[in-house]
């Protein structure tokens, strides 16, 4: 299978981006890469890395669309040399090219995806669906939407239920997925007008629908599925990186506070590594933006190479699981169309 990632996206570019390619493409044997971005500086790196074979090509792009620039959908437009725009481009224009990834401008890579590619049909609107870690090691919880739709609708919200739950199924194989909507108490009658209309809906889609969910319940491990409104979303996403930051650096000046308390660390030293790993959302990939009519993953804005080769296993294993088809196949089904 072949993919497309762009080369300048992110804080570690190119270095760990190509790094990651070349460890992907050497562990996976049918795996194709075309990298987009400076060419020499990508052949360079490619030498650097000792690669030598044919599975990675590089496709010429000139300018990088930073996170700092403003107005991501005028510059999809305005930078068509852009890592991002040309990768878009390809992905877009070649049948054979099944995934995209980025770990470039968030905002740019959502815009590009909805004006280059388009929604599947049916979709009302394309969500962002990062997977957080949970209390049960190993298990995530896909939360969408993160940030792609600051304002939204009831069917949007029931779209969103649909594309998780079928995600949930295709990527981390979980056989009934329990979905639940984010809200400020579990009783049903709970949440504000969007909420409460967007409850309505879920309850009579053909998922596994559990009810409302509290933000301090997200982690738990009891939910497969949490669907947001992309601005309480957000909020909740960056609330739980936060939360995870603050814990690790408070548990960090404990252990150093003292002599005993290092004396401690020694004994404790392999279970606060399981735990850092546990609270690592890089372990999970990166967020796909759901809804488009090809897969686009946006990994971490700082990832290293490791954290690259498994957003490229993310992506292969949705391409090769038909998603995009079996939400077409849903959609049909229930009829669920916006007005």
């Amino acid at each position: 299978m072949k993919i497309v990632v762009d080369g300048f996206g992110g804080d570690f570019s190119p270095n760990e981006i190509v790094k990651g390619c070349v460890m992907a493409v050497n562990e996976i044997k049918d795996l194709e890469i075309i990298i987009t971005g400076k060419e020499e500086i990508i052949k360079n790196l490619l030498a650097e890395f000792k690669y030598k074979g044919n599975k990675i090509s590089i496709a010429k792009a000139e300018t990088v669309i930073t996170c700092d620039d403003e107005n991501p959908a005028r510059l999809i437009r305005s930078m068509p040399d852009s890592s991002i725009v040309v990768a878009l481009d390809i992905l877009k224009q070649n049948e054979d090219v099944v995934a995209m990834i980025s770990a470039g401008s968030t905002g740019a890579v959502l815009a590009g995806g909805f004006l280059k590619l388009g929604r599947i049909k049916g979709i009302s609107r394309p969500a962002l669906a990062p997977t957080l870690p949970t209390k049960i090691s190993g298990k995530g919880v896909v939360l969408l939407d993160c940030g792609a739709n600051a304002d939204c609708k009831p069917i949007n919200l029931a779209h969103f239920a649909i594309m998780g739950s079928i995600y949930s199924q295709t990527v981390y194989g979980v056989e009934n997925p329990k979905v639940a909507l984010l809200s400020v108490g579990v009783e049903d009658a709970k949440g504000s007008m969007l909420s409460k209309s967007a409850f309505k809906l879920l309850k009579n889609l053909p998922i596994n629908f559990v009810g409302n969910i509290e933000a301090r319940d997200m982690l738990t491990g009891d939910y497969d599925v949490i669907v947001a409104d992309g601005f309480s979303g957000n909020i909740a996403l960056k609330s739980v990186e936060g939360t995870a930051s603050f814990v690790m650096s408070k548990l960090k000046k404990s252990i150093t506070s003292s002599i005993k308390s290092k004396v401690g660390y020694l004994f404790m030293k392999k279970s606060l590594k399981n735990l850092k790993n546990d609270l690592d959302y890089k372990q999970y990939g990166g967020s796909q933006f759901l809804g488009c009519k090809k897969p686009i993953l946006k990994a971490h804005g700082n990832s290293d190479a490791k954290s690259i080769v498994v957003v490229i296993k993310q992506a292969l294993k949705v391409a090769q699981n038909n998603y995009n088809k079996k939400i077409e196949e849903m959609l049909e089904k229930i009829n669920l169309i916006e007005e």
